[in-house]
């Protein structure tokens, strides 16, 4: 798989993923390493609203399968802990549960809510018991509006990911997005993660497959822009109507923006419209096997059902048809690789580049 991992860095030049790149299981396997040190979203504050709450997380169910539980302690504080048991490797919380302490069922192991080992029946004459190896692992934690964010080996700081993102973000009412569990929904896509992504980071397909949402967005006017760790699809407007009102201290007031649509390295989108935020979480299942988990947040509920974010259910069964159609195609013994639009795929080369730097570190 040389050719997948070698991406020019001109993209004039460029030749994008190979087509084996799309349907290899060892690229697959070996994308787990990727994720590892990449930060993944894995829940928010509802999650654990008040002290002596404790959710358990299952992070990237189906390919990383890492079971974690969140908890708040007494002292108002969110942890991110392993939710394995450190005696004989037992879940400790199968499902949402409050109280002062944890404590695993097999053998009854107690854990305070930061994941320290407090006692255990039958262990008074184990020494040195309880020690800092008997507690549960922490993993580092990460709020932003409301969303918290962990990782299992860290490659970056979390805010060389968020800061530009919240940047581009200011003056857009975040501290009033609500959880809106009655709109989201779970699809299955079959079709290699990286695919649905590509798809997501180029406008250039909307007048082609989404006629609706064409009418909502000027794709001409899509502005890209490059992140670290990511990057932002300005969405313009065909008309005034449906648009943020942004103030003076956006970098984008005056704008007629209609959507913002980040995407974080690897697998997380963020679509902010005027009614609120739709995130996309793109979850490899298989090689050509995909989860996307769609979570609603609602800040303006009058205008939901208005502008580019009108039908997100419509928009997603037209991409899946297309994405999948295109997982067929990319295993055809005659396609080899693309090449990227300078104009319209800047974002997919840029992905493209994370993904195979990536790859080349894991190896």
């Amino acid at each position: 798989m040389t050719t997948a991992l070698q991406i020019d860095e001109d993209i004039r030049t460029a030749r994008t993923l190979s087509g084996r790149f799309y349907s290899d299981p060892e690229v697959h396997r070996r994308l787990e390493k990727v994720f590892e040190r990449c930060w993944l979203l894995a829940g928010d504050e509802s999650d654990v609203r008040t002290p002596g709450m404790a959710s358990p997380v299952m992070l990237l169910p189906g390919f990383l399968d890492e079971p974690l539980l969140l908890t708040r302690d007494l002292e108002d504080t969110i942890h991110c802990l392993s939710n394995v048991c450190t005696h004989r490797g037992m879940l400790i919380a199968e499902a949402p549960c409050r109280g002062k302490t944890l404590r695993c069922r097999y053998h009854g192991r107690r854990f305070a809510l930061d994941g320290r080992c407090l006692a255990m029946p039958e262990f008074e004459q184990v020494v040195g018991f309880p020690s800092p190896v008997d507690d549960l692992p922490r993993l580092p934690l990460e709020r932003w509006a409301n969303l918290l964010f962990t990782c299992l080996e860290p490659g970056v700081p979390f805010a060389d990911l968020i800061t530009p993102l919240a940047d581009r973000l200011a003056g857009v009412p975040l501290g009033s997005l609500r959880p809106a569990p009655e709109l989201s929904r779970d699809y299955l896509v079959k079709a290699n993660w990286a695919l649905y992504c590509d798809n997501y980071l180029e406008s250039f397909h909307v007048p082609f497959v989404h006629p609706s949402l064409a009418k909502a967005l000027d794709y001409q006017r899509t502005e890209i822009e490059l992140l670290p760790w990511g990057s932002l699809q300005l969405g313009v407007a065909t008309g005034a109507e449906d648009c943020f009102e942004l103030p003076r201290s956006s970098p984008y007031h005056g704008r007629d923006v209609a959507g913002f649509y980040f995407h974080l390295f690897p697998n997380l989108m963020l679509n902010f419209y005027p009614w609120g935020l739709s995130i996309n979480v793109v979850e490899p299942l298989a090689v050509d096997r995909t989860r996307v988990r769609f979570r609603t947040y609602v800040s303006d509920p009058e205008r939901l059902g208005r502008g580019a974010g009108a039908d997100l259910d419509r928009v997603e069964r037209e991409d899946e048809e297309v994405v999948e159609a295109t997982q067929f195609g990319t295993r055809s013994r005659l396609y080899r690789f693309g090449r990227y639009s300078p104009t319209k795929e800047q974002a997919v080369h840029h992905f493209h580049r994370m993904l195979a730097a990536g790859l080349a570190a894991a190896a």
